[in-house]
């Protein structure tokens, strides 16, 4: 691997807010005045009973105007559809409301772990964790890959302390304390802040400078026309709906399509959560990459609808792989035998980490078993797998 820097580039971006307060805090109406404040169009992902909807406009033409989605089960693969299809839908903002109910309410992260540990048996909570993982690890991916903005709020758990007034009196007071979600969360987000019960909007972290340690009352227009000036200083980049139309085009070709998947790699949109063009089926957008990439080759490498001879295509990248494909020679005299072959392909599967997803992976990619498929094709995943160590 050859490890080559090149000059740093601000491009425009996306927000992703997170906001954090005790019960009564103003998170939900400090979530809409932002959101609002920055898409004409908002989706509001309601955990809290359809509490939100009472922040809509009125006849008197108070309030909000946004759509709403109600959730009572809060497994983390739902909430990856649900931002699919609000992003199909073409939402400029997504407020999820709250993101606490996918860690610890009904089907959430911790309920998760605890049932998959069960049923596994060996390993208990242990064996759940590192089984659960990976649809928390996808959740975020499709949080922070919206081709919009996100907010999503955050319950913390409330105490009472006594502090003293500007009178001079002591007197009771609620407090939020931590948040109820995984340790370190805050470090996915550009922008964290804290409410407190006047909603006041304390910011605890800040990739924007103008806002970086800012104390806000009723925060609204103002942070939310700041927000937007900071993610729009750089250059346009393309998003998931841009990547999607990129590669359902006709003129896609196999080498269109090794490119395509790491230009999306290099914009972190893999794990972009989408609905299938054709079939309105949720997936990521490097499975759909992955899935024409397939398809072209089946076609013998030829765009759609095209025919006549063509070079060789090179090989997609399968599951867990960067998109680096190279293309092994053909098996023939001389060749490994098929033992050590397979020895060859585990030995890099070990090497790139997914010795746990090979089999599945090499499935995938070749519609056979490894025990099954001729030595070339073992031998083309093991040089792929090479490549993207």
């Amino acid at each position: 691997m050859s490890f080559t820097f090149a000059p740093a580039t601000r491009e425009q971006a996306k927000a992703r807010v997170a906001l954090a307060g005790p019960s009564g805090s103003g998170k939900t109406y400090t979530a809409l005045s932002l959101a609002t404040n920055m898409a004409p169009r908002v989706a509001l992902i309601d955990t809290e009973r359809g509490s939100a909807s009472k922040y809509a406009a009125g006849k008197l033409g108070a309030g909000f105007t946004f759509d709403t989605l109600q959730m009572s089960k809060y497994d983390p693969r739902d909430l990856v559809k649900a931002l699919a299809a609000a992003g199909q839908a073409g939402y400029g903002a997504v407020i999820v409301d709250s993101l606490s109910h996918f860690w610890m309410g009904t089907g959430g992260m911790l309920e998760l772990v605890d049932s998959i540990g069960k049923r596994s048996g060996g390993g208990g909570q242990w064996g759940g964790w590192k089984d659960a993982r990976p649809f928390e690890r996808a959740m975020i991916d499709a949080l922070l890959s919206y081709p919009g903005h996100v907010i999503v709020t955050m319950r913390t758990k409330s105490e009472w302390v006594i502090e003293t007034n500007e009178r001079g009196k002591q007197q009771p007071k609620k407090v939020g304390t931590k948040a109820e979600q995984r340790d370190g969360i805050e470090y996915e987000f550009d922008i964290v802040g804290d409410l407190d019960l006047e909603n006041t909007l304390v910011i605890s972290k800040s990739r924007c400078d103008e806002l970086s340690g800012a104390v806000i009352n009723r925060p609204g227009s103002d942070m939310a026309a700041t927000v937007l000036a900071w993610l729009e200083d750089g250059v346009e980049v393309p998003d998931a709906v841009d990547l999607v139309a990129e590669a359902m085009s006709p003129a896609l070709t196999v080498d269109g399509a090794l490119a395509l998947h790491a230009k999306t790699e290099r914009h972190r949109l893999l794990g972009a959560a989408i609905l299938h063009p054709e079939t309105g089926a949720p997936m990521s957008l490097g499975d759909l990459i992955v899935e024409r990439g397939r398809q072209l080759r089946a076609n013998g490498g030829r765009p759609s609808g095209t025919q006549g001879p063509t070079q060789p295509p090179r090989p997609m990248p399968g599951p867990g792989t960067t998109g680096a494909g190279v293309t092994a020679p053909a098996a023939g005299p001389g060749a490994p035998d098929r033992q050590a072959a397979i020895d060859a392909l585990r030995s890099a599967a070990l090497a790139t980490g997914v010795e746990r997803t090979i089999e599945a992976d090499f499935r995938q990619s070749y519609g056979v078993t490894v025990e099954d498929a001729p030595v070339a094709a073992i031998r083309e995943m093991t040089e792929l797998l090479r490549g993207a160590a």
